[in-house]
């Protein structure tokens, strides 16, 4: 990821001048989180913590940085000579990698000098943003298709090459089994997939002789794509193909669809290959698919045995945003909270509890100012002091893990893909009172 401190919004560095040149350097808290959820999620799980925290530990002005500011006119000289050990040297508390959370909860918190907290807010957003949204995304597809292999297709529609690598991430971390993107294959030890495109079968001379090649290349990974020009007459050629690759030791894997109708098209292929002795190969499919075409082939019993899932995914077609924020909520010792219409914001350092069934069932979160002693799992955890990360962050394997956990923790309502779900997100009466507390003050 890009961590360059450039990376931000002008109106970050003109508010750190004002801060600068009125002598404002008291303690201040941001919180990030999603005032609320789009209409097509019942749940977001929180993602992008490890970007964050690697941004902010790297985060300073290099010379030339500050030349190029200096040139560019919007500050003044001796601010921008101030800027020189300017670090990040404040405090982090998120909720991990892979926690499932609803509008309203921060999943991240930082406590800071005014300028440091003020000064990454653009960043923070953009990184938490995209990884939470995929991997939400990603997670609906992971319910919607059980004990299917799922893979990252996306790369070529993704929003950029770093937008490309963080859905690869994301959806991995919400259980994907894998990535066709290479770079992520090699940053984050992500599983790829990958076998052959339509033009590789263009490029010889008959259906046959590409399945041949690429067979003879690749003998551990045969997967053939079949529909280049017709589905069933591809299936139909696959049948000899490997019936002769078999008496060579090199079996045929799976095929792979990428068109037409896919439930007949599956059936059609699996019945052909079921009668000719082909019961092993698996049939992937590919092309437009989202949690919603997998729902409705699976119920449809579509013989597929795994999807590539590309733009649907990587831009996250059906919600391609989150109404996420990251709010002032107290500066020098006083809760602070915004009014504007619509926008309203949840004053003070806060925690969110979590409150379980004795099944493990999540029934209900409680919104409260972080130093309630409640009885609920409290959520956000330490994560950096003094501008230092506490530990090592887990190892994406187990953020995947702990996403499968809080997944199989939802209420069912919650998990339905055409259910509208509410999550009950109770509000603390002492932040209740602390809201009016603040609006009186304001107020005056």
């Amino acid at each position: 990821m890009n961590n360059n401190i450039l990376l931000t919004d002008l109106y970050e560095l003109t508010m750190l001048q004002a801060y600068s040149d009125h002598r404002m350097s008291a303690t201040a808290v941001f919180e990030f989180f999603v005032r609320k959820l789009p209409p097509q999620r019942n749940f977001l799980v929180a993602a992008g913590l490890e970007q964050a925290v690697d941004y902010l530990e790297q985060l300073c002005f290099t010379p030339d940085e500050l030349e190029w500011l200096a040139r560019d006119g919007h500050l003044s000289r001796a601010f921008i000579d101030s800027l020189a050990d300017f670090r990040f040297t404040g405090d982090l508390d998120a909720m991990p990698e892979g926690t499932v959370f609803f509008a309203d909860e921060p999943i991240l918190r930082v406590t800071a000098p005014i300028a440091e907290a003020q000064l990454v807010e653009s960043r923070v957003v953009n990184l938490l943003h995209l990884q939470t949204l995929i991997a939400s995304k990603a997670a609906r597809c992971v319910l919607a298709a059980p004990n299917h292999l799922l893979v990252d297709f996306g790369m070529r529609r993704a929003h950029g090459a770093e937008a490309a690598v963080a859905a690869a991430r994301a959806s991995y971390l919400a259980g994907f089994d894998g990535t066709a993107t290479v770079f992520a294959g090699k940053r984050y030890a992500i599983p790829l997939f990958g076998t052959m495109a339509h033009s590789f079968v263009q490029a010889h001379v008959s259906e046959e002789a590409a399945f041949h090649d690429f067979a003879e290349s690749h003998p551990d990974n045969v997967v053939l794509l079949i529909d280049t020009y017709d589905t069933l007459r591809g299936a139909e050629k696959v049948i000899p193909v490997a019936h002769e690759l078999a008496r060579r030791g090199i079996q045929v894997k799976a095929v792979r669809l990428d068109s037409g109708d896919l439930a007949d098209l599956s059936e059609a292929v699996r019945r052909l290959f079921d009668e000719n002795g082909l019961a092993h190969i698996k049939i992937f499919a590919s092309g437009n698919i989202d949690e919603y075409r997998i729902k409705a082939l699976l119920q449809r019993g579509a013989p597929i045995d795994g999807f590539g899932i590309g733009t649907h995914l990587d831009v996250s077609a059906d919600a391609p945003y989150l109404d996420c924020v990251y709010k002032l909520q107290e500066y020098a010792g006083q809760a602070r909270r915004k009014r504007s219409t619509g926008k309203s914001t949840w004053p003070g350092r806060k925690q969110v509890f979590r409150y379980s069934a004795d099944d493990g069932t999540i029934q209900r979160d409680e919104l409260a100012l972080a130093d309630r002693q409640g009885d609920g799992c409290p959520l956000l955890k330490p994560v950096m002091r003094d501008g230092r990360r506490l530990a090592a962050l887990p190892e994406l394997a187990r953020i995947r893990e702990h996403a499968a956990a809080e997944l199989l923790r939802l209420p069912p309502a919650a998990a339905s893909l055409d259910e509208r779900y509410s999550y009950p997100v109770h509000i603390h009466d002492a932040l209740r009172r602390l809201a009016r507390e603040v609006d009186r003050r304001t107020m005056d």
